[in-house]
């Protein structure tokens, strides 16, 4: 992932996950729930945000990738 100079908020997060659900793998999205009722650090929240921009435009190799990241993240934060 690019990076980047802002600071994405919980909320940011939330609705970037929103606009990208229907495009995520269904077993991911409880995950994020539990995600979302937890506090993050900075730089995870960065990082998720950046994992799920333009998630329905990237190449079935991308999402892959991303999905993995996204899972590792997911399931280590609870």
């Amino acid at each position: 992932m690019s990076e980047c100079k802002e600071n994405h908020s919980p909320e940011d997060v939330r609705t970037k996950y929103v606009t990208q659900a229907e495009h995520l793998p269904d077993d991911m999205k409880p995950l994020f729930e539990d995600f979302f009722v937890q506090e993050h650090t900075q730089d995870l929240l960065n990082e998720v945000f950046h994992l799920l921009k333009k998630y329905d435009l990237a190449s079935e190799e991308e999402k892959s990738a991303r999905n993995n990241w996204l899972y590792m993240v997911l399931r280590n934060t609870k």
